[in-house]
């Protein structure tokens, strides 16, 4: 499961300096500061989730248990929950659908998917198994 991890954190990663370079660039010129500002807040959560993914997968090698499984897991629900929501209320503005807008009440449940995974990412560290792996 580690090099999905750590497959996932290098493709996450280049997505995330993608969306920056968007945001820099080409989105400020279609939407106001305050939802480019809600963008560039996603795209500096997926960054340091790509990182914390990227170290859960190193750490898996050496301390192997379901607790660093579901660690990078909530890391990757994480980014598509809470980044991925607050992407689509930037491009709300620009869309003929503001019916749309109860999209942020995902956000929420993103930040709970991290603040697990770096509670799992603690416990599964702290948690050496041998033999199966699991917790």
């Amino acid at each position: 499961m580690q090099k999905g991890f750590i497959k996932s954190a290098a493709l996450l990663g280049a997505l995330s300096v993608m969306l920056g370079a968007f945001g820099a660039h080409a989105l400020k010129q279609l939407i106001s500061e305050k939802s480019v500002a809600i963008f560039e807040t996603g795209v500096r959560y997926q960054y340091y989730h790509v990182v914390a993914l990227l170290i859960t997968g190193i750490l898996y090698k050496e301390f192997t248990n379901n607790y660093l499984l579901w660690a990078g897991r909530l890391f990757c629900l994480g980014m598509l929950f809470f980044c991925g929501s607050l992407y689509l209320m930037a491009f709300i503005e620009i869309t003929t659908h503001p019916e749309l807008k109860w999209i942020g009440a995902i956000t929420p449940l993103g930040g709970v998917c991290f603040i697990a995974g770096w509670l799992l990412l603690a416990a599964g560290v702290n948690k050496k198994l041998t033999g199966n792996g699991t917790v």
